[in-house]
């Protein structure tokens, strides 16, 4: 898919500082990823959505909305942090936000074998570093040496069940949990994870019904 296009297909998600603004190998590294994606949906059931542009703006869109939520100034992306997407699928949020954001060190976890292979031919493609992916269950996943400074997690299945385990991977002192959600879901989300601060939800643009909240843990 043509660069151009896709960057005029993610400017309602992104900021108008230049800063924000994705360079010509960012572009490109989405244009790889986009084509492995169609390539591979024929025979390994990745996304539902099969239009090339409709894969930019509800994919790439939301999970580089949400990169520039975590990480707003320069100096944020260039830190290192760690990051885990929970239920990783076709790599979103995850990987678009290591895109974003090239200094963080992303673990991807999937319990589908072939999304894990997809996931790591992606990686290959457009040359990521320190990006690991986990073949199997986010319960499974070591919290330790070090927890998450950012958990990621979007559009998974058994929600309330989920959403307790990716708190537990998130750094108990100022770690942060992003959830790209429908606005239907966000009530519960307090319930199930009391031990987290959330900020207000931001409504993804493009979308009237799916936001994105961002809580902490730690002392208020």
């Amino acid at each position: 898919m043509e660069t151009v296009r896709i960057a005029e297909l993610l400017d309602p998600f992104m900021e108008t500082e230049p800063s924000a603004v994705l360079s010509a190998n960012q572009l490109q590294s989405i244009s790889t990823y986009i084509d492995l994606l169609i390539r591979w949906n024929t025979r390994v059931n990745l996304t539902a959505v099969r239009q090339p542009e409709d894969i930019v703006t509800r994919h790439f869109g939301e999970s580089l909305f949400a990169a520039r939520h975590l990480f707003p100034s320069p100096t944020e992306r260039t830190a290192v942090a760690r990051v885990v997407d929970v239920g990783s699928g076709a790599g979103f949020p995850g990987l678009p936000i290591k895109i974003f954001a090239p200094q963080i060190r992303l673990t991807l976890i999937e319990s589908n074998q072939k999304k894990a292979t997809f996931l790591r031919e992606v990686v290959r493609a457009i040359t990521l570093t320190n990006v690991d992916v986990f073949f199997g269950r986010a319960e499974d996943f070591p919290v330790t040496p070090s927890p998450a400074d950012v958990v990621t997690l979007r559009a998974v299945e058994r929600f309330d069940s989920i959403l307790p385990i990716a708190a537990r991977l998130v750094a108990p002192s100022g770690g942060r949990l992003a959830i790209l959600i429908g606005e239907s879901q966000r009530e519960r989300v307090g319930a199930l994870i009391p031990e987290v601060r959330f900020a207000e939800p931001v409504k993804l643009p493009l979308s009237s019904k799916r936001v994105l909240i961002i809580g902490t843990k730690g002392p208020s």
